[in-house]
This record gives structure tokens, C-alpha cells and sequence, in this order.
């Protein structure tokens, strides 16, 4: 019988393996094509705020530069939301190849985690740093119509009127949350939080009269401040802005040991190859040094703030510690 002959059952054997790891092979092969020309697709960048407001438009300069650098469409995506936390979550559960990166506020990377109690990630696991983009500060600013022309008034009327002034933010855990509970803790004032889905709507409000006022940064409040809507009464930087220079900062204003700023870096899921890292992080660095992106942001109120991951990682490790600290002595409200 033909299944007897000793030859015979080595060649069934072997067609047996080869119909078995025949499958594999052209897995491997597919998978190995669709990375190759992953390169073609075009990358999703996320912003955890609302269209329009700062970290939407400094995302929608910097990105047609990204993508020249990179040779590869860059698409940006708003994901707005608990302070930028749902654009990050869906970053850090992304997949591996890359595609959706992360435009991360640092308040989402180093305030969050401390008052928002159990995040679905973890900012310094699931995440990577890729590369830092800018740096910037706050202006307090207040609808125009309100009857104090300077932080000492401001001040004044909060303590007469407990609770009465209202500010808005990004979401809880921005960086202008965090400016409002800090002033309020600096000046001995009782103020109310609105948290809205970016600082577009709460700029709406504040000129509408809904909210007092708002710490706003200062590339996305200057045309509002320029063309009269809201008056701005100090920056919260530890020195006056030069895009702001008649504008006071909060020391000199006088409320003393207040120096409060952010940054913008990117960021991608934290399984995310060394070697795309690298190539992200070169092609940021090479649109940073364009000098017409550069004079765009500058003329928007940011510093330009071109590194390497490392110094990206450092900084958000640096400033969660930070936060971390003050935080605790803060009472946040929701």
C-alpha cells in the first residue's frame, strides 16, 4: 500500500508542514508590507482641546511644517475633554505604528494625575516622549465691563463678594485651573470654577458676561485683548511677556510667589518603536528650526522650545513633582 512505503509518508510530511507554515509566512510577509508603507498614511495628531483654542492653533502651525519634515501627511484630530485626558487615553491605547500622536499640554502630563484621582492612563507608562515644541504663560483677563481695572481691585471686590467672581479653564487640571486655585490660595479670595472643553467657549463666556474672567495663554487672548473685548490685568509669568509688555506680572501686581506656566510636547503610545521616535523627534526638531514657524509662534505669545526626548521626559518628571507639591495645598474644586 502506497501509505506503507517509507518515502512516500516523508513527502506527505513535509507537504503537511509547508500547508501549515505556509499561512505564517504570508502573515509575516503582510505584516512586513503594511509597516514598510505605513510611511504613506498620513499621521493623526491629537489635541485634547476644543477647536480654536490655543493648543488647537499652535497644533495647526505646527503640523504643515511636521509633515514637510517628515515627508507624510499630518492630519490634526480635537479630542476634547477632561483636560486633554481622552486625546491622551486614546493615544496611550493606540496602536504601536506611530500613526496617532499626541499634542499634550503639560497640564494634562503633570497636573492631572494629582487631582483628578484615577486617570485610564498612566501618563509616565503608557505614554513616550517624542519631543518638546514650546513653552508659554498665562494672562488674567476679565470682561470688560466688570468694575476693576487691576489686580489689586480684582482682589478687593473677591473679598467683598465671596464666591461671586467666576473663572473659567480648559477643564479641570489645565494649567489656567491651576492659575485660578493658585491665585485664589495667593490672595485669600474665595473664587468659582467653570470648567468648559477648552479655552475657546470659556473666552466666549468671559466676554459674554456668563464668567468673570479666565487665565488665559497668552497667544490665543491677545487679539481679544487687542481688539478691546477683555482687559487683561497681568501675565503669569515671573516677568512681563514681550508680546504683552504693557501688561504687569502677577508679582508685580502684587501677589508674590506666583509664577505659573506650561509647555507643549509630543508624545506617542509607549510601545512605539526607538526608531520612529527618533525619526519624529529629528523631523520636530527640523520644523522648529524654520524660521517662519518660529516668528509664527513667537508672534502668538510662545517660546519656542526645541529638544530631544530626553529633555521632554525630564521636564514632565520635573514638573509632576512639582505639581505634585502644590496640589496638596491647594483645595481643588471641580
Amino acid at each position: 500500500m502506497p501509505a506503507s512505503n517509507p518515502l512516500l509518508r516523508r513527502r506527505a510530511a513535509a507537504a503537511l508542514l509547508a500547508s501549515l507554515t505556509l499561512p505564517a509566512a504570508l502573515k509575516a510577509q503582510t505584516t512586513h508590507t503594511a509597516a514598510a508603507s505605513s510611511g504613506n498614511q498620513p499621521i493623526k495628531l491629537l489635541v485634547g482641546y476644543a477647536a480654536g483654542g490655543p493648543v488647537d492653533a499652535a497644533a495647526r502651525l505646527f503640523a504643515p511644517y511636521f509633515a514637510q519634515a517628515l515627508g507624510q501627511a499630518v492630519l490634526v484630530d480635537n479630542k476634547p475633554g477632561a483636560g486633554g485626558v481622552l486625546a491622551g487615553d486614546a493615544v496611550a491605547k493606540s496602536a504601536q505604528s506611530g500613526l496617532t500622536i499626541f499634542f499634550a499640554g503639560s497640564p494634562t502630563m503633570t497636573i492631572s494625575p494629582h487631582i483628578l484621582g484615577t486617570l485610564p492612563f498612566d501618563p509616565g507608562k503608557d505614554l513616550v516622549a517624542i519631543a518638546p515644541i514650546l513653552s508659554y504663560a498665562n494672562v488674567l483677563v476679565v470682561n470688560k465691563d466688570l468694575p476693576f481695572h487691576n489686580v489689586a481691585e480684582l482682589v478687593a471686590y473677591a473679598r467683598a463678594h465671596p464666591g461671586q467672581l467666576s473663572y473659567g479653564s480648559a477643564g479641570i487640571g489645565s494649567s489656567n485651573h491651576l492659575s485660578g486655585e493658585l491665585f485664589a490660595a495667593r490672595t485669600g479670595t474665595q473664587l468659582t470654577h467653570v470648567p468648559y472643553k477648552g479655552n475657546a467657549p470659556a473666552m466666549t463666556d468671559v466676554i459674554g458676561g456668563q464668567i468673570s474672567m479666565m487665565f488665559d495663554i497668552i497667544g490665543s487672548a491677545r487679539n481679544y485683548i487687542a481688539s478691546g473685548r477683555v482687559r487683561p490685568l497681568a501675565v503669569t509669568s515671573r516677568e512681563r511677556n514681550a508680546s504683552l509688555p504693557q501688561v504687569p506680572s502677577m508679582q508685580e501686581a502684587g501677589v508674590a510667589d506666583y509664577d505659573v506656566g506650561g509647555w507643549i510636547g509630543l508624545y506617542g503610545p509607549a510601545k512605539m518603536p526607538a526608531e520612529l521616535v527618533a525619526r519624529y523627534s529629528e523631523a520636530a526638531r527640523r520644523a522648529l528650526a524654520q524660521d517662519e514657524l518660529r516668528r509664527k509662534l513667537v508672534e502668538q505669545g510662545y517660546d519656542v522650545w526645541s529638544g530631544n526626548a530626553q529633555a521632554l521626559a525630564e521636564r514632565a518628571a520635573r514638573d509632576y513633582k512639582l505639581w505634585g507639591s502644590v496640589a496638596k495645598g491647594i483645595h481643588m474644586q471641580p
